[in-house]
């Protein structure tokens, strides 16, 4: 089989949430915000937070188990993980290589991935080319994050926007017609400090200044996010399908990063497409970053939205800042 021939195919899906649930009516006694501020202009009811005891790999794991149940294979035969994450467990050694240990996937290669809420995409886009050259059979990607560990809960402009929660996927050669049909990744570094954690790293690293500074939590600029998001993701949406020589019309189910309910909507309004062919969960879950997409998709698919067949498109941005998307061709 041909490089062309062979197609990297999502054969199993996966997720896991926090169980604890906060409310905009939690929150609302938490900051100066009210249900209804939040809910016009996010279109978030609630999200899952995780306890401070909870750490990321934990969600990780449990969701890549249910992508490998689902794709009816066990953690030896996996040759590779990918972790798109921002959020990990520390920041030394890769939170893929503790997942690998987790499912017992020795001999598996891992390593991590950070493109913020872009991250599925950049995933998936990478283990695509490896499974499509031949040099791995099975990949799982995972996209996890525990964003409510660098929220400031004293800060109503973001507070209300964040949950937790991981998804995965696993990736198995296939032929055509089915799999990923085309990705497209996008970065622009000039407009890094539209969302962005001050410190921590090399540039501030901890200190006791950098905590009282409360410099360890996301900072965002908010409406220059809002308009660049829209357009970036309604571009590289038309480009990726025009790449896979599809047309929005080819579309039965777009999977957008869920970010905010406004700004779902009017992509899918740009790209013409219907309300009932645009999966959204944000109400429930809030936005879980680079897990959005994954845990959407395994929504769609146990609930009998995904079908044999169905072009799904999937978008997303995020910090960095970072865009892109995926077209793939649900396969049996």
């Amino acid at each position: 089989m041909t490089r062309s021939e062979r197609r990297a195919v999502i054969r199993g899906t996966g997720s896991a949430l926090p169980s604890r649930v906060l409310t905009n009516a939690d929150l609302e006694k938490m900051v100066d915000t009210s249900d209804d501020w939040i809910t016009s202009r996010t279109g978030i009811r609630e999200r899952r937070i995780a306890r401070e005891d909870e750490y990321m790999s934990q969600f990780a794991t449990r969701a890549a188990q249910e992508a490998l149940a689902s794709a009816h294979l066990s953690a030896s035969d996996i040759d590779l993980i990918v972790c798109a994450t921002v959020t990990p467990d520390m920041p030394i050694p890769a939170t893929a290589c503790i997942v690998q240990d987790n499912l017992g996937a020795a001999g598996a290669a891992a390593f991590d991935l950070a493109a913020g809420c872009s991250g599925f995409i950049y995933a998936l886009a990478v283990a695509e080319r490896f499974v499509s050259s031949g040099d791995y059979r099975a990949v799982l990607v995972v996209g996890a994050e525990l964003l409510s560990k660098y929220t400031d809960w004293r800060d109503r402009t973001t507070c209300v926007l964040f949950g937790d929660g991981a998804g995965a996927v696993v990736l198995t050669p296939g032929d055509a017609p089915y799999g990923v049909l085309a990705s497209s990744m996008h970065a622009d570094g000039k407009m890094a400090d539209f969302i962005y954690v001050p410190a921590g790293g090399t540039r501030e690293p901890a200190s006791e200044s950098t905590v009282a500074g409360r410099r360890h939590f996301i900072r965002m600029r908010g409406n220059e996010t809002f308009k660049m998001a829209v357009r970036s993701m309604e571009e590289t949406s038309r480009a990726v399908l025009q790449k896979a020589g599809l047309k929005t019309t080819d579309v039965n189910l777009f999977i957008p990063h869920q970010a905010n309910r406004r700004i779902i909507d009017a992509v899918g309004s740009r790209l013409g497409l219907r309300e009932d062919q645009v999966y959204i969960n944000i109400e429930r879950v809030g936005n879980t970053s680079a897990a959005s997409i994954p845990v959407a998709l395994d929504e769609a698919v146990r609930k009998g939205l995904v079908r044999v067949g169905d072009n799904l498109l999937f978008a997303a941005f995020g910090t960095g800042l970072t865009w892109g998307a995926a077209v793939c061709k649900w396969g049996p």
